[in-house]
């Protein structure tokens, strides 16, 4: 199966217009955990929103630094702690380059993107709060863009607002600019909603919050590996990444931040290598972002990893991987919808990779069971976005979710195994 790349509206920057040749079945060999079969099945991936597979360049650049470069980075001057070093670096200029930012400093590596917005609600959010003030978020968010953001306004007197969404699980962009006041102090906005599948026009809702003064964090967890990326396109504050996502290694991932935000912010942690000096009798200095918001150890092969990871993307190509997906997304609607009882849920006309659905009187966790039997592995449940699921009214669904390593064949076999679920419990 070949597909070409083609345009894409909403997504912050524009997609190649030249045809690029896509070979899904090259792609596939790249995955070792494609290739096991699962309750006597081919194992068909479609849960990559949750996480995603990874290829052998990610895995074989993870192993050669425990096995030959394995030692503590930035503290060392014998050679196996300088070539750590050199590859831990060389991941965040990776990183930097992949997501257009200005300078390598402006890249903090963190656990993944719920600690990216921690820090950023900490560091940033919490001493610029006051009793009465606002941080607008939207109803489509991850929990990560929630909690956090609800921890220390509680603390400080504060709220969390959100914007709604249509019934096709759109923004309501003139409710959202409307609830940006002078009282709002944080816009939190997804760039693609891991169970809608909207892709959210994220560019102009950042100018709109510019022009009234409030910073912006885009949580582009779900969006790094479904589209291309430019913190400089967008102009946002803050963006936040997660590698297991972006077929990276778990328990990395990225944040960015404009320098002159990260500068002007206390540390999130402290400990070692984030300090300039420390004294009981004069207190402790710090070091300049990005070693100020990295106490500790970090996780060096998960850095190395992720650069891996942004090499295969840049590979590929963002362009033609988006448009491969899209063709399936269609196709896939297509399948889906065809059968009787199914209900999409989310129909936004600009969305990516995601079909979340559920099938009249059977309950999600029953269909991802006999699915899982079928040898195809979906999500089931809230998704982690419980506001998103009230404000359908449902309290769980199931979600495949499209990688650049699936096929149509895929597809075809989830609408199999739904048409058996069907028949099992009618």
């Amino acid at each position: 199966m070949r597909t070409t790349a083609h345009g894409r509206a909403g997504s912050g920057r524009s997609l190649k217009t030249t045809p690029l040749e896509y070979d899904v079945e090259a792609i596939r060999k790249r995955f070792p955990t494609l290739e096991q079969s699962v309750h006597g099945h081919p194992l068909v991936y479609l849960d990559s929103a949750a996480s995603t597979q990874k290829p052998v360049s990610v895995l074989e650049a993870m192993d050669r630094f425990y096995r030959q470069d394995n030692a503590n980075v930035h503290r060392g001057v014998h050679e196996l702690s300088q070539r750590a070093t050199a590859g831990y670096e060389e991941a965040r200029a990776k990183v930097a380059s992949f997501l257009g930012a200005t300078t390598p400093r402006e890249i903090t590596f963190v656990r993944g993107a719920t600690e990216g917005i921690n820090l950023v609600a900490r560091s940033f959010l919490a001493p610029r709060l006051r009793p009465g003030d606002e941080v607008v978020v939207t109803t489509m968010e991850h929990h990560s863009n929630i909690v956090p953001w609800q921890l220390v306004c509680a603390e400080k007197g504060a709220r969390v607002r959100a914007a709604p969404i249509t019934d096709r699980g759109e923004l309501d962009l003139e409710a959202l600019e409307s609830m940006i006041t002078e009282r709002t102090r944080l816009l939190g906005v997804v760039h693609l909603s891991n169970v809608l599948g909207t892709i959210n026009p994220v560019r102009s809702i950042i100018e709109t919050a510019h022009r009234k003064g409030v910073p912006v964090l885009v949580d582009a967890a779900q969006a790094a590996s479904h589209l291309p990326l430019s913190v400089r396109d967008l102009d946002c504050d803050f963006l936040v990444i997660s590698g297991h996502k972006m077929y990276g290694p778990m328990g990395i991932g990225a944040l960015f931040g404009k320098l002159d935000h990260l500068e002007t912010m206390a540390p999130y942690q402290g400990g070692g290598d984030m300090i300039l000096t420390v004294s009981f009798e004069k207190g402790t200095t710090f070091a300049a972002p990005p070693s100020r918001f990295e106490a500790g150890t970090p996780h060096v092969a998960g850095a190395i990893g992720l650069g891996a990871a942004v090499d295969f993307l840049r590979e590929l190509d963002p362009a033609s991987i988006a448009a491969h997906e899209t063709d399936l997304l269609r196709r896939g609607e297509a399948l889906l919808t065809a059968i009787p009882g199914v209900r999409l849920i989310g129909t936004a006309p600009d969305k990516a990779s995601i079909l979340n659905f559920v099938v009249d009187g059977i309950h999600p966790h029953d269909l991802g069971t006999v699915l899982d039997q079928e040898g195809v592995a979906v999500r089931t449940g809230h998704h982690c976005a419980q506001p998103t699921m009230e404000r359908f009214g449902l309290p769980a669904t199931a979600r495949a979710s499209i990688g650049c390593y699936n096929t149509y064949q895929d597809l075809e076999a989830l609408a199999a195994g739904l048409d058996k679920a069907i028949r099992m419990f009618r």
